[in-house]
């Protein structure tokens, strides 16, 4: 099963402190290597975004920046066997932030994608 991960953060003022990258990229390689990570990759801030609104018959375009305090800066999408895997994946991620950025914060989401095992009866024969 797919599972996409979100990744919102405020972020502090400054560069990455030194060994950041490379510890993500060898954590993305050992996800990679164990088959579990299918694409990542870094998003531009809201600024460079619109949002589509439908709400009472009508639609309307709003141009970025959103109200929100944290930005998605970053997704990745996982093919693991449970929720948990994935959930590990993204405990992963966020400990290497933790350990090598004192005071950075933020939240991982971890949604399930929609896929032939969750329709009714189980996937096509």
């Amino acid at each position: 099963m797919r599972y996409l991960t979100l990744l919102k953060a405020t972020q502090p003022a400054g560069p990455p402190p030194p060994g950041l990258l490379d510890a993500i990229m060898k954590l993305g390689a050992e996800a990679t290597a164990a088959g579990a990570l299918l694409d990542t990759a870094g998003l531009a801030p809201s600024t460079a975004g619109a949002r589509v609104t439908l709400r009472g018959g009508g639609l309307s375009v709003t141009d970025g920046p959103f109200a929100e305090t944290k930005e998605t800066i970053s997704y990745a999408i996982y093919e693991v066997r449970s929720k948990a895997e994935a959930v590990e994946w993204a405990t992963r991620f966020m400990k290497i932030h933790r350990d090598l950025w004192p005071g950075w914060q933020g939240e991982v989401d971890v949604l399930k994608v929609f896929g032939a095992e969750d329709l009714p009866g189980g996937p096509p024969a």
